[in-house]
């Protein structure tokens, strides 16, 4: 009883101190703290003029009949490569003349065959890719002299070019071969893993900025919730025995603070979720059978201080997102002692955390707007790609040089597509 009286303190105090920091919505002008040193300035850099990019012209079975055939795709969490696409159509980074061109882009929608109840089901993926290849390389001589390591590719998957959604089979399957000289644009994240390419860019995933911006709530309104969480603890189709999911964090969470009068927790999916967000100091962000969701972005852009728990995460953007100023990070092992953690945390830096969580940059960052706004996720990715420019010499191959070797992987991938 004495320790949640403790708890109970605590949680007043911090209450009475950042009540006054809720949202303030994608475009307010509260007192927020500059992010200061590199990071910051990374953030706010602007990559027109250091870059040109080309995009291939593709049949529209690679992208917009895909599109076509379910329109839920422009809104389920892999979105982002269907919208930078678009972006780039219209972007002043884009040249029409590949010979001046700093990297390449190929746009194929390979998230886009959705089940029933909207998952995308990845297995077609890799042919699909396979394809586009084959045809960028016999149509255009720009893949050959490089074998695509001046080539980008937007591949949103629980596990990147893994192309699985079980990590055993990710892993076991390995990046699509031909895609390991080429930089990869995902939202999976996780150091000393195969599906994780040196080099990658680590992008957040797809939330929708207009359903969000709908449910903002006065930015005075009190956080009265401590630490809130709606999902999943247990995956009972797809982990029956238990355990596995999530390596148990999740049922850990459950388990250990299901009765805990500052823990909001629960698998409901309330209408208020976004503002019961709004409302909260901290939201946790658990990993699931990926380590990333979008309770990530939506913690960030309400204001909510995300509590991440996922062993080795990349985070997105993390050369110019201070992760560690903004968020709290849990190990998976520690998560019994989560009330203990956060209830320990000093009011003032619970305040920063607060105050840097407001800084515009800090949500544009974050979100694939449409249109493209300044120093949105669109132009964080063109920054990771400025920053890799001049490519090394080596990328151009010698004549007659092969690296990559188009017979490996497996026998499925192979098919025609």
């Amino acid at each position: 009883m004495m320790r949640v009286c403790e708890w109970l303190f605590v949680t007043l105090l911090v209450y009475c101190l950042v009540g006054r920091f809720g949202v303030e919505g994608l475009d307010q002008n509260t007192l927020t703290e500059r992010i200061s040193g590199s990071a910051g300035d990374v953030l706010e850099d602007n990559p027109v003029g250091k870059l040109q990019v080309y995009v291939y012209e593709l049949p529209s079975k690679y992208n917009k009949k895909i599109l076509q055939k379910d329109s839920r795709c422009l809104n389920h969490m892999f979105a982002a490569e269907i919208f930078m696409h678009r972006f780039l159509l219209s972007s002043p980074v884009r040249t029409r003349n590949p010979e001046e061109a700093d990297w390449f882009y190929t746009p194929v929608y390979t998230t886009c065959d959705l089940t029933p109840t909207g998952l995308p089901l990845p297995f077609k993926s890799p042919r699909m890719m396979r394809s586009a290849i084959q045809l960028i390389s016999s149509n255009w001589p720009y893949w050959n002299r490089t074998e695509g390591a001046d080539h980008f590719f937007v591949v949103p998957h629980d596990f990147g070019a893994c192309f699985h959604y079980q990590e055993e089979k990710a892993i076991e399957r390995g990046i699509l071969p031909l895609l390991r000289r080429a930089t990869l644009v995902q939202t999976f994240g996780q150091r000393n893993h195969v599906c994780l390419k040196e080099g990658s860019i680590t992008i957040p995933p797809y939330a929708p900025p207009q359903k969000m911006q709908a449910h903002l709530i006065p930015p005075e309104t009190p956080r009265s919730i401590f630490v809130y969480f709606r999902g999943l603890f247990y995956d009972v189709n797809n982990d029956p025995e238990g355990g596995y999911y999530a390596r148990g964090a999740r049922a850990s969470v459950w388990e250990n603070f299901k009765n805990n009068p500052l823990f909001d927790i629960s698998t409901d999916h309330p209408t208020t979720y976004y503002e019961d967000m709004q409302r909260s100091i901290f939201c946790l962000c658990p990993l699931g059978w990926a380590p990333w969701s979008p309770r990530l972005v939506e913690a960030v852009v309400f204001g909510c201080i995300p509590v991440i728990i996922a062993d080795d995460i990349v985070l997105p953007f993390a050369d110019a997102i201070p992760w560690e100023d903004i968020g709290v990070f849990l190990a998976e092992k520690d998560v019994p002692n989560l009330d203990t953690i956060l209830t320990s945390i000093e009011p003032e830096v619970v305040l920063r955390k607060q105050r840097l969580l407001a800084n515009p940059s800090m949500k544009q960052a974050m979100l694939f707007p449409q249109p493209a706004q300044p120093r949105d996720a669109f132009h964080q990715i063109l920054n990771g790609l400025a920053r890799k420019l001049p490519h090394d010499k080596n990328v151009h191959l010698k004549p007659g040089e092969k690296i990559l070797d188009w017979s490996v992987g497996p026998v499925g991938d192979l098919k025609p597509w």
